[in-house]
């Protein structure tokens, strides 16, 4: 049974609607339409419940189902025999359905409407081929193979920088996916900040999605897969910044916001953890305008690659390597100053009125720049970050590194003549090439840096 379930996965995508056939206790039938059969493991599925109406009574009643699905690719039927085992309104089960239905419902007009009440656990007891008429099955895709290229694609790489530019490239290389971030975790903040990204416009680098929000969100929180098939407005995270701040009581901080770098009308989007040993480290996250562009059989390989990216960002070298030289200051224009404001409330950084990043890679950048106004210092450890910031990191190692590249990145992107330079492993280097003067909102007196 378990291997029958597994081969007809294809059938429970939601692209078709499913037939749902139950009875009461008297043995009378009622047949209704039914927007989601989920796939939970190899011997279960689940049935979204969002009206309590007969269906829904005659299912508690007899504790029992019958369902035909359809193969959105070759149009073979099936029907399978249920029993109920129980109903879950929250988990990861449950989000992942929310998710899905959502799409739905935004496809079709009916985001109003359509609301998941619950999930209906069933065991599967039997499997029937429905006779009629149905075409070949395409060849199956390569993916194991894919995914050894990747992990070669990957080897070597010691720092986490590297890695990621590798892993989004191997991806579009190997998979054909063309739209791709990769978001890291803040924990303490409940968010996640983009680092990497490749084939849109605007690069993104530091834009946020809180945890919960999105496919990106709900996959963090709940450390499992989120995939849709259709592009949902509830997960549209053109404002999950502001929404955030709002929440958090800082809506004051209307310019404190990073545009998410994401496709204006997606019709597939997919979203996998990246972890190691049971710790969310960050979300990778893939769409495409084409709907039904991720299967199953995506998902399984893709969620393999965010594995592998745990495991190997968990093992980077925190050791610190000889510095490089030739990283010295540039000539310094004095005639030119970038005025460099810090809120100390949430460690938010602005470069004249323009937002650059806050949290901890804010109070990073605030660090180097204060340690270069008072002693002249340019040269800088991550060990010595980490100590400066032991009581505000996550006990995962990787989170400094992380928000390093997404600093450096960050700067970059900018511009305006100030920015970190790796000079060894473990080591960075401040650049620049103007004055700046720095100024605490909250906290002390302006400082300057000749």
């Amino acid at each position: 049974m378990s291997d029958c379930l597994v081969a007809i996965r294809n059938c429970l995508e939601g692209f078709v609607p499913a037939i749902l056939a139950t009875c009461d206790a008297d043995g009378l039938p009622n047949v209704s339409l039914i927007s989601q059969v989920h796939f939970v493991d190899a011997e279960r599925v689940a049935l979204s419940y969002q009206f309590f109406n007969k269906t829904r009574r005659n299912i508690l009643a007899t504790r029992a189902a019958s369902v035909a699905v359809v193969d959105p690719v070759t149009c073979a039927q099936y029907r399978l025999d249920l029993d109920y085992e129980e109903t879950l309104t929250h988990g990861p089960v449950f989000e992942a359905m929310k998710a899905r239905l959502a799409g739905i419902a935004s496809h079709s007009g009916m985001a109003g409407v359509f609301q998941l009440l619950g999930s209906d656990i069933f065991r599967v007891r039997t499997i029937e081929t429905i006779d009629g008429p149905a075409l070949g099955a395409p060849p199956p895709r390569q993916d194991l193979l894919a995914l050894r290229r990747v992990a070669d694609r990957l080897a070597g790489k010691d720092d986490l920088e590297h890695l990621l530019d590798a892993a989004l490239e191997a991806i579009a290389g190997e998979f054909g996916i063309a739209h791709a971030l990769i978001l890291m975790c803040e924990p303490r903040a409940d968010r996640l900040y983009t680092v990497a990204s490749r084939g849109y416009a605007a690069p993104g680098i530091g834009s946020e999605v809180a945890f919960g929000d999105g496919v990106i969100g709900v996959a963090a929180r709940e450390g499992v897969p989120i995939r849709i098939s259709n592009m949902a407005a509830e997960y549209d995270y053109g404002n999950a910044i502001r929404q955030s701040a709002q929440r958090s009581g800082h809506a004051w901080f209307a310019g404190a916001e990073i545009p998410f770098p994401g496709l204006a009308a997606p019709q597939s989007q997919l979203a996998l953890p990246i972890a190691c040993r049971g710790n969310v480290l960050g979300v990778l996250f893939v769409e495409s305008r084409e709907a039904m562009r991720f299967s199953f059989a995506d998902e399984d390989a893709l969620a393999l690659v965010g594995a592998h990216l745990g495991a190997l960002i968990a093992a980077m070298p925190r050791d610190e390597a000889p510095a490089q030289a030739g990283l010295d200051m540039q000539e310094i224009d004095a005639t030119r100053v970038v005025p460099v404001r810090r809120h100390v409330a949430d460690d938010s950084v602005f470069f004249g009125h323009d937002y650059i990043i806050k949290g901890v890679a804010g109070a990073i950048l605030w660090r180097v720049l204060s340690e270069h106004v008072e002693s002249g210092r340019q040269e800088f450890t991550n060990r010595e970050l980490r100590l400066y910031l032991a009581r505000r990191l996550p006990d995962h190692a990787e989170n400094l590194e992380a928000r390093l590249v997404l600093l450096r990145r960050r700067l970059e992107e900018r511009g305006d003549g100030i920015r970190i330079e790796r000079c060894g492993r473990g080591r960075f280097r401040l650049a620049a090439d103007c004055r700046f003067e720095l100024e605490e909102i909250g906290g002390a007196a302006v400082q300057s840096a000749n």
